[in-house]
Parts: structure tokens; sequence; C-alpha cells
């Protein structure tokens, strides 16, 4: 009883091998529509914050086309797409410009809580001793609180609430890290104290190697497996704290920026008034992105799990080799088949 192999052989053409590519292949059913299916979504979302100024009509803060005013809270028209704002922005623009906003922070904040997270995590599992409980207690204490309140904290302290472009993108980034590094801190801790103690490191100790060595060389790059998991679940926390902020009203001025939060914030009035337009696309934008990184992290979490990644290649494998004879009533466990086989090459050995 043989079970499917999943990974890609040495021999396989490079693109099967790129990583992503690699879990697409790798994945099946409905869960290789969920990863497509995010992936899909960030590509999307990705795209649009690179070419901003291409797609959309109008600047962020833009007004009025010559002498002629857009006008406030106009309907959906071949001028406006979707329609204006209470302020008279076109609906269509800040929806297009605010996902570069939201690619800013994602990436300025997962950056700052990666370095400082793996930096921390590697130093208090490697060294032990009261650097790490102090530095355990600490993260455990900040971990506690919400990252909503250290997002309205850091807004008034940078800024004082009034925030100009990078001043808000650096403000919800600074709130967003400082949630997140206790958890790379966790992770990478976990991970170097179990590596620390095995022979490849007991190793390089005896022949000399120096701490910073061994640390670089040998542990930390066996204990980030884990990272890029944890990177594409925290990127739509990161999405959702940044529109939060804006929702508050602690996040980018309009004539410097667009932000979903910000819109959304603006259109409450409008909600009882029966104009739609002005809160609905961009809260669709909102749940769409944080919707596609969420499926593409729990996707690669969930392949990362090999229990979880073979048992669904033995399902597979079983459905389409045992053919109409075999029935569909049972499913044996690959940990039990493993077993099995062991205890059939011992018996015929002896």
């Amino acid at each position: 009883m043989t079970t499917t192999d999943t990974t890609v052989p040495e021999h396989a053409p490079r693109w099967k091998r790129l990583p992503l590519v690699h879990q697409v292949r790798q994945s099946v059913g409905l869960q290789r529509t969920m990863l497509v299916g995010g992936l899909v979504l960030v590509a999307i979302f990705i795209l649009t914050a690179v070419f901003a100024p291409l797609l959309a009509p109008y600047g962020f803060a833009q007004l009025r086309v010559g002498d002629v005013a857009f006008g406030a809270q106009q309907p959906p028209s071949t001028e406006h797409l979707l329609g204006t704002t209470v302020g008279g922005y076109d609906v269509l623009s800040r929806v297009i410009w605010g996902t570069r906003t939201a690619l800013y922070v994602m990436v300025v904040a997962v950056a700052l809580s990666i370095f400082a997270g793996v930096a921390l995590g590697l130093v208090s599992g490697y060294f032990g001793g009261w650097l790490d409980r102090v530095l355990v207690v600490v993260a455990d204490a900040v971990y506690a609180f919400p990252s909503l309140l250290l997002a309205i904290v850091a807004a008034i302290v940078i800024s004082g609430g009034q925030s100009s472009l990078w001043g808000g993108i650096l403000a919800a980034a600074i709130s967003i890290t400082v949630v997140f590094i206790p958890q790379y801190f966790r992770v990478i801790r976990s991970e170097v104290v179990r590596i620390k103690s095995e022979a490849f490191v007991e190793s390089a100790r005896v022949v000399g190697a120096s701490h910073t060595r061994i640390m670089t060389r040998h542990v930390l790059r066996n204990s980030t497996r884990t990272l890029p998991v944890l990177l594409t679940l925290n990127c739509s926390e990161a999405i959702l704290t940044l529109a939060g902020l804006g929702f508050l009203g602690f996040g980018i001025e309009p004539s410097a920026g667009a932000e979903w939060g910000y819109d959304l914030n603006k259109a409450l009035s409008d909600v009882t008034s029966g104009i739609w337009w002005t809160s609905v696309f961009p809260g669709v934008a909102i749940v769409l992105t944080a919707l596609g990184v969420t499926l593409v992290g729990e996707s690669l979490n969930d392949l990362a799990d090999p229990r979880l990644r073979t048992r669904r290649a033995v399902d597979g494998g079983k459905a389409g080799a045992a053919g109409p004879d075999a029935g569909g009533d049972h499913v044996a466990d690959p940990a039990v088949e493993i077993m099995g086989e062991d205890i059939i090459d011992d018996g015929g050995r002896s």
C-alpha cells in the first residue's frame, strides 16, 4: 500500500518549483479553489495598487474637471461610474487609489514586524536565561492590548490625529507592528528552542563556530518555515486595522491620500438617505482584499500541515485508482497504512 508523493522532483521544470505554483499543484478540491480564488483577489489588489495612476479616471483629491465641479453625492453615471461622495470626490478613483495606501501599510507593517520579531525571538530562544523570561513576559503583555487602540494612540502621538499620507501610513504601520511582533517572536522562539538542541548545532559548537554564525547560518535558516503563512494572515489584519483607524477619524486626510475607512466614515449619513454608492464600494474593497489575503493564508497553513496534505493526496489517489469495485464507504487512514506496512515488512524479515 503506497501513498501519493506530493513533493516536486528535482528534475521538474523550474516553474513547477516556484513557491505558489507548487502549492497550487499540491492542493486539491475545495482547498485548491480557495487558494486560487485568494491568489486572484490578491493579484487584482496588487495590480490595481501598482497601476492606480493609469486605472483611476481622476485624482484621489480631484473635485472638478476644468471649471466644472463634480458635484456631491451624484449617482453612478457615464462621467462617474460609481458616483461621487458627499465631499464631491469620484468614488471609483478613491477606491482605486485606496489600494495603494493599503498596500503601503501592509508592506511597511509586515516588514517591521518580521525584522523585530525574528531578531528578538532568535536571541531569546538561543540564549535563554533571564533575557528569555523578560522578553516572554513583555511579549505576552503587549499581545494583550487591542491593535485598534494602539493604532489610535500611535496616530495621536505621531501626527496628532490629522495625518498626512505617510504620517497615517506610519501611524498605522507602527501600531500594527507592535501587535504583530509578539506573534513572530513566539513562532521563532519556539522553533529556535527546538533546533538549538539538534545534532548539527552541537557539531557547529564543537568545531568552534561563533554564536553569530550558528544563529544566522544554522538556527535561523531552519526556523523560518512557517513565516510565510503567518505573514499572509497578518496582512489581512493590517488592512482591517487601517480601515478601523480611518473610520474612527484618525486616518489620512482626503487631500493627502485615499483611504477606505475614512470614506466609510463620511458615508454613514448617506445610508439613511438612500445614497448607497458612497459606502458600498469602499466596503466591498475592504472585504474582498481581506478575504483574498485570508484565503491564501488559510490555504497555505493547511498545506503546511503534512497530515492534512497527505490525507488529501491519499484519498484522491484511492478514488482514482481503486475503480468501481473498491466502493466508496471505506477510506483508510494514511498513518494506519504506514504502520501496517512496517508490520508486514518486519514480519517478512523475521
